[in-house]
């Protein structure tokens, strides 16, 4: 028999920023009550999150602490001509660790998995089941591909990849992350490997490429993270995890169009709220941002909430126009085979400038200083991508399998 829940706060979506969501207002308001709506049988989904060390403030980190599984003091990048060892603090999340966290830390009740969202409003949401959920606001945080998400209003090039977890036959030698090697053959766009010991004996292993399309050959890039590791000198025994997936790179669109896709008057969070760093498709910073957002407000009614988390969102998205300016040189004035000289010369800027600009906090200065000089790109080609795009309309896929 169906029934009615009744609570202060929905949550349609137990993936990274509607989990965060739940863990900061958990913490921050015990006595509030909470409902984490998702639709597959674990939260987070089949993730490796990760994060520089400056991409959360000091006011933000209690709510990662929790979940991060594994940490280094510094990471490495590797390019054709250049290569260097950054201290900045660097920290992966698994999904495994985000569910068993959440679970354990939420109050009994509020997690609700298995269970599939037919619609939703500012204030109700109705399950597969036929169970209703009422609640004084709901945050819809289920990702742009689901339930009217759009994101060909978006104007978009993609950071896709292929990840594996590799079990060798003896220590790979890594003692941190390598976030760059670009020192692997130029396809499909720009392409490096990304890699992060796990253990001595442990490494994760990403084939990675700044494309245009979302489109992957899974296959071929599971036989490429073979070769890689070949070419280190490392003997595979086993074979773990598996991760693909696609991240949407900003090149330009219509922002508003894109929200009121998601739902014209229901809040939002996550990819969903276009909340993602426009160059490399990263999400957790502004997810831990806007859990502490959420969690610090005072009025959790639907149409509240809304304006509270379009308008985060709004001006995210107009302060971030210098990236997707960089985006637009990146993909329409250097060649495919080229992209690779855009990271290799911003790797030798400033630490603290390259911290900012992965946080997205980057300065007038850091700006400056990063347009600065001779571009790595034809001149001209570089001026005509100045102009912002008009929007794609090719509904393309933000995932694969």
């Amino acid at each position: 028999m169906a029934s009615t829940l009744r609570c202060d706060l929905a949550i349609l979506g137990g993936g990274l920023a509607g989990g965060l969501i739940a863990l900061a207002v958990a913490a921050r308001r015990p006595a509030a009550t909470i409902r984490l709506v998702e639709a597959n049988d674990t939260l987070g989904g089949n993730h490796v999150w990760s994060f520089f060390g400056a991409d959360v403030s000091r006011a933000h980190r209690p709510i990662l602490e929790r979940l991060v599984a594994y940490a280094w003091p510094g990471y490495d990048v590797r390019f054709p001509r250049h290569r260097r060892s950054l201290s900045e603090p660097y920290y992966s999340i698994t999904s495994e660790r985000f569910d068993a966290v959440l679970r354990a830390s939420l109050p009994a009740g509020t997690v609700m998995t298995g269970r599939r969202v037919l619609a939703a409003s500012t204030t109700a949401a109705v399950l597969a089941d036929g169970d209703r959920i009422e609640a004084s606001g709901v945050i819809d945080a289920r990702g742009a591909g689901s339930a009217g998400g759009d994101l060909s209003l978006l104007d978009l090039a993609w950071q896709k990849f292929v990840g594996r977890e590799l079990t060798l036959a003896e220590p790979h030698g890594l003692g941190r992350p390598v976030v760059m090697d670009a020192t692997v053959p130029q396809l499909d766009g720009y392409r490096f490997v990304y890699t992060l010991p796990f253990g001595s004996r442990t490494a994760f292993v990403e084939d990675t490429y700044y494309s245009t399309a979302p489109d992957l050959d899974a296959s071929a890039l599971d036989a490429r993270i073979d070769g890689y590791a070949a070419g280190q000198g490392w003997e595979v025994t086993a074979r773990g995890r598996r991760e693909a997936a696609a991240l949407p790179v900003a090149l330009g669109g219509d922002f508003e169009a894109y929200w009121r896709a998601g739902g014209r008057r229901i809040a939002k969070a996550g990819i969903r709220a276009g909340l993602f760093h426009p160059t490399t498709g990263y999400s957790l910073p502004d997810a831990v941002r806007t859990a502490a957002l959420v969690a610090g407000a005072s009025d959790w009614s639907g149409a509240g909430l809304h304006d509270l988390l379009h308008d985060h969102a709004r001006r995210a998205w107009d302060d971030r126009g210098f990236y997707r300016l960089l985006d637009r040189m990146l993909f329409r004035a250097a060649e495919p085979a080229e992209r690779y000289r855009v990271l290799e010369r911003f790797y030798r800027l400033n630490p603290a400038l390259i911290g900012r600009f992965y946080a997205a906090r980057s300065t007038l200065l850091d700006k400056a200083r990063i347009l600065s000089g001779r571009p790595p790109v034809p001149l001209a080609r570089a001026i005509r991508a100045i102009p912002s795009a008009s929007p794609s309309r090719t509904l393309v896929a933000a995932s694969a399998s």
